[in-house]
C-alpha cells in the first residue's frame, strides 16, 4: 500500500514533539518557586530630608521715619535701588530747627555771660570772707548764685546740642545698607508731627531667612538625628523645579509651640549675594536637618501596609519567603526609611510581591536601583537588534534547515 507523503510528515513531526516532551511529565501540585526580585539591604547614616514650604524674609529691615516735625522738600534716592548706611534720603525743610539752633545759642550765650558775672562776685565774696568785709550769708548767697549760673550754661549747652541734633534729622538718611523700597510720603507733605513718620523701609537682602515650621513630631525627629549642628542644610526650589544654587543652614528653632497650628517654628538663613531671591515669596525648601544613624532605605514597592502594620516580604538563607514587621516612618525620596525590623544582607522583595507567599520557596533575583534585574540590565545594554543567548533559543542554522 502507498502512504501519503503529507502523512508521513505529519507523523515525523508529531514523533519528534512527544520525544521531546518525554520523561518530563510534571504532576500538577509542583509548581516551580515564582521569580521573585530583590534588594539586599544594608543599614547606614541616612540624611533626614524634608520638604517644606517656608517664606523669605529680609535679613534685617529698618524703617525710615521723620524724626523731626517740618515739610518734606524731596527725595534723593532712586525707588527699588540699592543705597548704603548713611546715605542721604529725603531732605525736610531745615529753616524752622535752624531758627530753633539760633536760639539755643542766645540762651547760652546769656547763661554764659551771667555765669561770668555770679563768678566774678563769688571770687571777691572768698577774698573778703577772711577779712570779715562780708558777712556769712552774703558769701552764701555769691556761692549758691555762681554754681546756679554755672547749671543754666551746661543746660543752654545741652539745648544747643538737642537743636543741632534735630537740624541733623532734617537730612534723613539710610539707616542700613539695603535696597531702598517706594517713598510713603510725597513732597510738601507735613512729616513728624507726634508720631514719626514713616518715609520708606530699607531691606538688607545679600541674605536672607526663610521661616518655616516642623511639628512637634517632625522636630522631636530632628533632635534625635541631628548630631552637631553643621548637618542642618537648607536648599530652596526655585519655581521651574531647579535648585537654588547656594545651600543655607538653620540658625533658630523656636522653644513654644504655636497653640493655633501646634507646630514650632524654625528659621534658616539663605545667602543671596546676587539678590535674585526677593523677600515676602513663598518658596518650597529641601532641608537636610540632620543623619539617622543605621537605618535601612527600602524602595516603595518593597513596603506593604495591612491591619498589623508595616511589612516587608524577605527571602531567606534557606530560599524560603518570611514576613518581617517593620518601622517605617517617613518617605525620602523613591524610598522609605526603617529604623526597626531589618537586619543586614536582608533581600527584601520589591517586584513579584504577589507571587511570594510567606513559608514557600521563592528564586531571588538581585535588582538594580530602577527595579530591573541584572538579566534585564544586560539585555539593555546590548546593540540594538541583539539580546543575550538563553539555552531554550535555536541556533539559526537549524531553524534554517528546518
Amino acid at each position: 500500500m502507498v502512504k501519503n507523503p503529507r502523512t508521513v510528515a505529519i507523523a515525523a513531526a508529531l514523533a519528534l514533539v512527544l520525544s521531546a516532551c518525554g520523561g518530563k511529565d510534571q504532576a500538577p501540585g509542583d509548581m516551580p518557586p515564582p521569580d521573585v526580585g530583590v534588594v539586599k539591604v544594608q543599614p547606614g547614616d541616612v540624611p533626614l530630608q524634608k520638604d517644606l514650604v517656608g517664606r523669605l524674609a529680609a535679613y534685617r529691615s529698618a524703617d525710615v521715619r521723620a524724626r523731626v516735625p517740618g515739610v518734606l522738600q524731596r527725595r534723593v534716592y532712586e525707588e527699588g535701588s540699592d543705597v548704603k548706611a548713611g546715605q542721604v534720603l529725603f531732605l525736610i525743610d531745615p529753616a524752622p530747627l535752624q531758627a530753633e539752633v539760633g536760639q539755643a545759642q542766645a540762651s547760652l550765650a546769656s547763661a554764659q555771660a551771667t555765669y561770668a558775672n555770679a563768678k566774678a562776685a563769688a571770687e571777691r565774696a572768698r577774698r573778703l570772707a577772711p577779712e570779715k568785709f562780708v558777712s556769712q550769708s552774703d558769701l552764701d548767697n555769691a556761692l549758691a548764685a555762681e554754681r546756679s549760673a554755672g547749671a543754666s550754661v551746661k543746660q543752654s549747652e545741652a539745648a544747643l546740642a538737642n537743636a543741632r541734633i534735630n537740624l541733623g534729622y532734617a537730612t534723613v538718611t539710610a539707616p542700613i545698607n539695603g535696597r531702598a523700597n517706594q517713598q510713603m510720603v510725597t513732597e510738601g507733605a507735613l512729616v513728624g508731627q507726634g508720631t514719626p513718620t514713616l518715609l520708606t523701609t530699607v531691606d538688607q537682602i545679600d541674605q536672607l531667612y526663610v521661616n518655616f515650621s516642623l511639628s512637634v513630631t517632625e522636630l522631636e525627629q530632628v533632635r534625635r538625628a541631628q548630631t552637631t549642628q553643621g548637618d542642618s542644610q537648607v536648599t530652596v526650589v526655585l519655581p521651574d523645579g531647579t535648585p537654588y544654587n547656594r545651600t543655607g543652614k538653620l540658625d533658630f528653632s523656636g522653644d513654644v509651640v504655636d497653640p493655633s497650628t501646634g507646630a514650632i517654628a524654625l528659621r534658616a538663613l539663605i545667602p543671596n549675594p546676587d539678590k535674585t531671591l526677593l523677600p515676602g515669596t513663598f518658596v518650597t525648601l529641601n532641608a537636610t536637618l540632620g543623619i539617622q544613624p543605621n537605618a535601612y532605605l527600602v524602595p516603595q514597592a518593597g513596603l506593604q501596609r495591612d491591619a498589623k502594620g508595616a511589612f516587608v516580604l524577605v527571602v531567606g538563607s534557606d530560599g524560603n519567603v518570611a514576613r518581617k514587621e517593620v518601622v517605617a516612618d517617613r518617605q525620602q525620596g523613591g524610598n522609605w526609611v526603617v529604623t526597626k525590623g531589618l537586619a543586614p544582607n536582608d533581600q527584601v522583595i520589591v517586584s513579584g510581591v504577589q507571587r511570594a507567599q510567606p513559608g514557600k520557596p521563592a528564586k531571588a533575583s538581585p535588582v538594580d536601583a530602577a527595579g530591573k534585574t541584572a538579566a534585564a540590565g544586560d539585555a539593555a545594554k546590548a546593540p540594538a537588534g541583539e539580546q543575550p543567548a538563553t539555552k531554550d533559543a535555536a541556533p539559526k542554522d537549524a531553524a534554517s534547515k528546518d
